[in-house]
């Protein structure tokens, strides 16, 4: 298959730049096979789900891992942090760095050295870099912003919308964005109606800020993302007549530990149509950018239908991408 199969117009003006809010009043789509879909919101989520139900968040929060610094010319780079790699190294993307050498300080506003460059990674994915801090974490992301994605131009005035309510350990790269509709309120109404709400973790990574490149499927390599899925959470999704994913990467964690046999670990797991599902039964997610793995993915749950639910959005007006609304997927249908 070739990327530009998943490519569709999408209008400018539906990319959301806020966030809905209450949380939970975004709009759902609700897929229903081959029968047109209907339209719902996110508070109103009880009526899809049943007692029994297993619904599986991403716990992982989102780093101040936007970090703008200088060379010591004067030149502003941009850093965007990934990963650590021990002994106080991280992966990360540096903006501009075509002209970076190894050794090379970076430094803050008021000329502190925050980091040194260490060289380009050796990485098949992407053109990252490693670098070492040079000074301690809580002034490293004192220094930082959250890394809301390009096309949201404006912060918000509150940091924590761009948190999940569950948000646990500071990691990611991102947010798991569908879970960002959920409420506090929505949570402990589906848990007194007989849902069981379960957290995995996987941490948001660099297949989440680039675009596929490569024009054949086969040709393209997945950036690998840590995530951990406790034993006990393994067992009852498991066990559970029906597993409803909050979000792409709680999807992948899950499927991950099934198809690899670990329940922790690095995953470069590229799910796309022929994938044999495991563990997901419904998937609640985001609407997401034309050409990119996210939307490979949702073919391989709903097959060429999810072109149908794009347009039947987009007619209607739905917000797009990180702050927009949601659709409520279906395999079985």
């Amino acid at each position: 298959m070739s990327i530009s199969d998943f490519d569709y117009e999408l209008p400018e003006e539906l990319i959301a730049q806020t966030a809905a809010e209450p949380r939970s009043s975004a709009r759902l789509l609700i897929d229903n096979g081959p029968s047109a879909p209907t339209h719902s919101v996110v508070d109103q989520l009880g009526s899809q789900l049943r007692p029994g139900d297993v619904v599986v968040v991403n716990n992982t929060k989102v780093l101040p891992a936007r970090i703008r610094l200088q060379r010591s010319t004067g030149g502003k780079v941009e850093m965007l942090l990934l990963e650590p790699v021990g002994h106080g190294e991280w992966e990360c993307l540096l903006r501009p760095g075509g002209k970076l050498r190894s050794g090379e300080q970076l430094f803050s506003a008021s000329g502190v050295p925050v980091v040194s460059v260490l060289g380009r990674r050796n990485s098949p994915s992407a053109a990252t870099f490693s670098v070492s801090i040079d000074v301690g974490e809580d002034e490293l992301f004192a220094l930082g912003e959250l890394p809301l994605p390009p096309y949201i131009t404006q912060p918000p005035s509150n940091p924590d919308r761009y948190q999940t309510v569950f948000a646990d350990r500071a990691a990611s790269a991102a947010a798991p964005t569908a879970g960002l509709h959920l409420t506090n309120e929505l949570i402990s109404e589906l848990g007194a109606s007989g849902v069981r709400f379960l957290e995995v973790e996987l941490i948001v990574g660099i297949d989440t800020f680039r675009p596929v490149e490569a024009e054949r499927l086969d040709d393209h390599v997945m950036h690998t993302e840590s995530y951990r899925v406790a034993q006990s959470v393994f067992d009852e999704v498991r066990e559970a007549d029906r597993v409803i994913a909050v979000g792409t990467t709680s999807t992948r964690a899950l499927e991950s530990a099934a198809t690899r046999g670990q329940l922790s670990g690095r995953t470069d797991l590229f799910i796309r149509p022929g994938y044999e599902w495991k563990m997901v039964d419904l998937l609640m997610t985001n609407f997401h950018q034309p050409r990119t793995t996210l939307l490979v993915m949702i073919e391989a749950f709903v097959g060429s239908r999810w072109r149908q639910l794009y347009e039947e959005a987009i007619s209607q007006k739905y917000r797009m991408l990180s702050f927009g609304d949601a659709m409520l997927l279906n395999r079985h249908r």
